[in-house]
C-alpha cells in the first residue's frame, strides 16, 4: 500500500497497534474486515490508501500481514500527473507535513512505516475521543482539527504532557473559535 499523506499521529498508531496485538488472530481479522481500508488504483496498478493510514500503520506494527480493502476508484490508466490531479480533485491526497506545510506529491513516503509523526494529529484524535467534537466524514477532518490545535496549544505543552494537552483541547474544541470545523459541537 502506498500512502497519500505525509504524517500520522504516532501516539494514536501505538495505541491502535497495542489494541490489535491484544486481539487473537481471528478477532484481528474480524476487526480489520469491519474496517476495510479504502484504496485507489493508480498508475501501474499500484494501490494507494486514501484513509485509515493509522490503522494500516498499526497493523504493520502489530505484525499483521493481511487486511481488507475497498476500491474507491480506478485511476490506473492515468499518467502520474493526471493521477495526482485527480487525487487532488477527489480530496484523496493530503501532502502536508507535521507543520502544516504543503509539499510536492513526490515527498509522500512510499511505505506506511515511513510516515512522519504529527503529535497534533494524535491530539486531535484524543480530543475527539474525549468528547471534544464529533467524528466527521468531511475529508481530512482530523487534519483540520490538528491544524486548529497547532495554532492554539504550544508544541512544548503537547510534548511535555500529552494528557494535559488533551484536557486543554476539549474546551477549545467547544469554543466559538472552532465553530467552522467539521464535527464541531458547542458545549
Amino acid at each position: 500500500l502506498l500512502p497519500t499523506q505525509l504524517t500520522v499521529g504516532m501516539i494514536e498508531v501505538r495505541d491502535k497497534a497495542k489494541n490489535l496485538k491484544a486481539l487473537g488472530p481471528k478477532a484481528q481479522q474480524e476487526f480489520l474486515a469491519a474496517h476495510p481500508m479504502p484504496v485507489v488504483l493508480g498508475p501501474a496498478g499500484k494501490r494507494y490508501i486514501v484513509d485509515h493510514h493509522h490503522l494500516g500503520r498499526a497493523a504493520f506494527d502489530a505484525g499483521i500481514e493481511t487486511a481488507f480493502f475497498t476500491t474507491e476508484g480506478d485511476l490506473s490508466k492515468l499518467t502520474a500527473v493526471g493521477f495526482w490531479q485527480e487525487m487532488e480533485r477527489n480530496l484523496w491526497v493530503h501532502p502536508l507535513d507535521e507543520h502544516g506545510v504543503r509539499h510536492h506529491y513526490a515527498a509522500i513516503p512510499t511505505d506506511l512505516r515511513k510516515l512522519v509523526d504529527d503529535v497534533y494529529r494524535s491530539l486531535a484524535a484524543y480530543v475527539r475521543n474525549a468528547g471534544g467534537y464529533d467524528k466527521s466524514d468531511a475529508p481530512f477532518a482530523e487534519f483540520r482539527w490538528a491544524d486548529f490545535f497547532r495554532r492554539m496549544i504550544a508544541i512544548e505543552d503537547v510534548t511535555a504532557n500529552f494528557n494535559v494537552a488533551v484536557e486543554t483541547g476539549i474546551p477549545l474544541a467547544h469554543s466559538q473559535l472552532a465553530a467552522d470545523l467539521p464535527g464541531y459541537r458547542k458545549k
